[in-house]
């Protein structure tokens, strides 16, 4: 996910794309747990987005407070 794309989406769309990739990320977990998981990189690309979602939803929070 680029960043500039995400800039671009409202808050509730985040939300709801964080939430997604949260789902994403349990079920990652529970393939790597069962040894079913082949592609370990999805892991990491899932934190990767969840931590850019969470920071620009943070950014949003504080730039209102001012």
């Amino acid at each position: 996910m680029e960043l500039k794309e995400l800039r671009k989406q409202s808050a509730q769309d985040l939300g709801e794309q964080l939430l997604e990739l949260r789902r994403e990320q349990f079920n990652l977990r529970m393939q790597k747990g069962a040894g079913q998981q082949t592609q370990t990189h999805h892991y990491k690309r899932v934190r990767r987005d969840i931590a850019q979602i969470k920071t620009l939803l943070g950014q949003d929070k504080s730039s209102t407070k001012k």
